[in-house]
């Protein structure tokens, strides 16, 4: 069988299916977690149990090779063999085969308690989409969470995930959360790493879906093996991903910020030097430092519409109604024409004040009309040649893509 998304799932004749209207699945990702992973299942197994919940527990496995898949198998949880490797392989897997209407995922080191996930239940009953759970606010037991990522992975990069995407998450990170499959289904989530975490998060704030947090403890995992988390590398991951999801705060806000500012003193300098007191004036540096900012703002400006443009062509983020207006009205041609009209603005300027200069002989440049002339046009020209670049990659954009021949050597995610 094979799922919307393209995952292939072998159904299990001994297992229930879809139509059978299971409420929840609890699905634990799992690699080599012989150790942990029988309190975990114990756990889960005995909740549902106990609160006599319609559920499964699901495990989707990711290359063990220690002997959890067996303990697994004969505990009664129900075992996928996701076929891509990461994080975010083996969630991706197992949310496509999950058959619950709702999903409570966790890890499998038994840092996260599944004896009690009532109050995940209860928001996803109350019609959340995504119920976060949030250690900061839970309780971190002593050695449960490293001191960088305690003090300065976690609180950074959830910060940074609330300021670029206004989201209400305390801990963008946090292992144990719940989610409505259809809705996360829905998202098309893509990464395979430890990024997935951020990526989840990101796409249910832009999609804007109703999101929860609950509090959460961790408590010490009971590996006696390092954990599969690399501090360094998957912190740049999620930040990585975190910025590349936000066009506007890399590129737009900057770059409108330095348009400004360089508007206001090119026009503020270009009559001449400007003196704010008896001691401190502005004069051609200022005017220099003016007409950087710019070039420079009208290149982030225009990245920031390719990166948008492009990255709505793709699916990699929403488009969102009033932007989507504005962005269309920035087109290829319109580009080219402000391109024109820049280049011809700088290469009059520019003519005009070499032709001054010529009248006094090509003699040294001083501070005036003539030289601000110059180092305006110049920056003009500068202007208009980064348009015209700017202008073709949108083009490259907006071109049809043509269709794609499938290469079975170059298996897919999809085509897993």
């Amino acid at each position: 069988m094979r799922s919307s998304s393209g995952l292939a799932i072998t159904a299990d004749p001994e297992q229930p299916s879809a139509s059978e209207g299971l409420e929840l699945t609890i699905l634990i990702p799992c690699l080599n977690e012989a150790e942990t992973i029988e309190t975990c299942l114990r756990k889960a197994l005995g909740w549902l149990d106990r609160t006599g919940i319609s559920g499964e527990v699901l495990v989707s496995d990711n290359g063990s090779t220690d002997g959890s898949v067996e303990i697994a198998s004969l505990l009664g949880a129900r075992v996928v063999r996701a076929p891509v490797r990461g994080y975010g392989g083996a969630l991706g897997y197992g949310i496509e085969a999950a058959l619950g209407r709702f999903v409570i995922m966790g890890d499998a080191d038994d840092s996260y308690d599944f004896s009690d996930l009532s109050a995940f239940l209860a928001n996803l009953r109350d019609g959340a989409d995504l119920v976060m759970g949030n250690r900061f606010q839970g309780g971190i037991a002593p050695g449960a969470m490293p001191f960088l990522h305690r003090y300065l992975g976690n609180p950074v990069l959830s910060a940074i995930g609330r300021l670029l995407f206004k989201t209400p998450v305390g801990d963008f990170h946090c292992g144990l959360r719940g989610f409505n499959r259809e809705a996360i289904l829905g998202l098309g989530l893509r990464t395979t790493g430890m990024e997935f975490a951020s990526e989840m998060v990101v796409f249910a704030s832009l999609h804007g879906l109703a999101i929860k947090e609950v509090p959460t403890g961790l408590s010490k995992d009971g590996r006696s093996r390092p954990p599969h988390l690399n501090t360094w590398q998957d912190g740049w991951r999620h930040l990585r991903f975190l910025l590349l999801h936000s066009p506007r705060w890399i590129f737009g806000y900057p770059g409108a910020a330095l348009v400004m500012f360089g508007v206001l003193l090119v026009t503020a300098l270009f009559p001449g030097k400007l003196s704010l007191t008896s001691d401190i004036s502005l004069d051609i540096r200022a005017f220099l430092v003016g007409c950087l900012a710019l070039v420079v703002g009208m290149q982030s400006l225009t990245f920031g519409v390719i990166a948008r443009r492009y990255a709505k062509r793709h699916n990699l983020l929403p488009g969102y109604p009033s932007a989507q207006r504005l962005l269309e009205a920035v087109t290829m041609e319109r580009i080219l024409q402000l391109s024109c009209l820049m280049g011809l603005v700088g290469l009059g300027g520019l003519s005009y004040a070499v032709g001054l200069w010529a009248e006094q002989g090509f003699g040294a440049l001083r501070d005036g009309y003539m030289l601000r002339g110059m180092v305006f046009s110049v920056s003009a020209i500068v202007i208009a040649v980064q348009l015209g670049l700017s202008a073709f990659l949108l083009g490259v954009i907006e071109m049809k893509p043509e269709a794609k021949k499938h290469h079975p050597a170059k298996a897919s995610f999809a085509d897993a």
